[in-house]
C-alpha cells in the first residue's frame, strides 16, 4: 500500500486507514484480529479509534493485539478524546482537566506510552478554544502525543483552532467525506488546505450505500437492518443517492471492478484527501477495501462522478467566479 504524507507535517500514514467502529458491535476479538493482521501485511498504518467505541474496550482490544499480533512501531495509532463518557467532572468535554484525563485513560487502556495522532472528536462551545488548545500543546510537550488533529469541524472552526495553535500544529482533520456527502468541499476542505491540515474522511463508502448493497431492500446481515445503524444508514438512502449509486455501479462494471472499490478510489484521490478510514465487519469485507489500492479512476469517469454527485455553491464561497 502507498503511503501519503499527512498534511505539511513530517507524518506518512498509510493512503487508507483502518476503523475500529464496528468492533464495539458487529465485529468480535476474532475477527478484529484478523483484520489488523490482514491491514499490516497489506501494508497499512494507520489505525484509528476513539475512547468512547464500545465504552473504551475497543481501545483495550487494539491494546491487546500491539506487541502480541503485530507489532507497537508498525503501526499510527491514532484514537480520540471529547465524547462523554460518564457523569463525572472530567468524563467528557474540551476543558484541559477533561482532555488530560481522557489522555491518560486512552494511554492506560491501550497498554501505550504515546500515542501517534490524537484528536479531539468534536468542537466544544462551553469551553474556549485556548483552554482546549493548551491541553493539546501539554500533551505534545510531555511526549505523550506525537501529532494532533480535529475531527467534525467546521470551516470557521478548523480555521480558528489551526491559527490559534502556539508552538505546534494541528496536522488533520477528521470528516465525513464520499460520493454521497461532499459537504466540506465548501469551507472545510480549503481551511484545511490553507493550513496544510490532511483530510481523513470517514464514512467514504457513504455508509455502506455506495457499495451498492441497499439498491433492491436491506440486507438482514447489514447495517441498514442493524436497530444500531439503521437511521446512520438511512440518511443517505435518498433518489439522489440513488442516482449516484447507479453511476458507481455502472462505472464499475466497465472497469471490471466493484462498486466498493470505485467509491472508495474516487475519494481517496480527490485533492487534499490522505486516507480514508474504512470499516469492516470482518476480513473478508475488508479484503473489498484492500482491493481499491489498485484502482486508478480514468479521467472520464472520475469527472463523470464529479457531475452526478455535483453540490451547490453560493456566495461567498464561489464569489468572484
Amino acid at each position: 500500500m502507498e503511503s501519503r504524507q499527512l498534511g505539511t507535517s513530517g507524518l506518512r500514514v498509510s493512503r487508507l486507514g483502518l476503523g475500529t467502529l464496528s468492533w464495539s458491535t458487529s465485529t468480535d476479538a476474532e475477527d478484529a484480529a484478523n483484520q489488523l493482521v490482514a491491514f499490516v501485511d497489506a501494508g497499512g498504518t494507520l489505525v484509528d479509534t476513539a475512547d468512547i467505541y464500545g465504552d473504551g474496550e475497543v481501545e483495550r482490544l487494539l491494546g491487546s493485539l500491539l506487541g502480541n499480533l503485530v507489532p507497537r512501531e508498525s503501526v499510527v495509532l491514532a484514537t480520540k478524546s471529547v465524547a462523554r463518557r460518564g457523569d463525572g467532572p472530567f468524563d467528557g468535554g474540551a476543558s484541559r482537566g477533561a482532555l488530560l484525563s481522557a489522555l491518560d485513560g486512552s494511554l492506560r487502556r491501550l497498554g501505550v506510552d504515546h500515542i501517534d495522532l490524537w484528536q479531539l472528536h468534536a468542537w466544544d462551545n462551553a469551553v474556549p478554544i485556548e483552554e482546549t488548545l493548551s491541553a493539546l500543546d501539554y500533551a505534545l510537550r510531555s511526549g505523550k502525543v506525537r501529532y494532533v488533529g480535529v475531527c467534525n469541524y467546521t470551516g470557521w472552526q478548523l480555521a480558528t483552532a489551526a491559527a490559534s495553535m502556539r508552538d505546534h500544529r494541528i496536522v488533520s482533520i477528521q470528516s465525513e467525506y464520499s460520493l454521497l456527502e461532499r459537504g466540506i468541499e465548501r469551507e472545510v476542505m480549503p481551511a484545511a488546505a490553507h493550513h496544510g491540515i490532511g483530510v481523513l474522511p470517514w464514512a467514504p463508502l457513504g455508509r455502506g450505500v455506495l457499495t451498492g448493497k441497499y439498491r433492491t431492500g436491506t440486507p438482514a446481515d447489514s447495517r441498514g437492518a442493524s436497530s444500531v445503524y439503521a437511521n446512520y444508514v438511512e440518511q443517505h438512502r435518498t433518489e439522489r443517492a440513488s442516482r449516484i449509486v447507479e453511476a458507481v455501479v455502472t462505472a464499475a462494471e466497465g472497469l471490471g471492478t466493484s462498486p466498493l472499490s470505485v467509491a472508495l478510489a474516487w475519494v481517496r484521490d480527490r485533492p487534499g484527501v490522505v486516507a480514508p478510514i474504512v470499516g469492516a465487519r470482518d476480513k473478508s469485507q475488508l479484503a473489498g477495501s484492500l482491493a481499491s489500492e489498485s484502482l486508478t479512476l480514468p479521467a472520464a469517469i472520475r469527472a463523470a462522478l464529479d457531475d452526478v454527485s455535483a453540490i451547490e455553491f453560493g456566495y461567498p464561497e464561489r464569489w468572484p467566479s
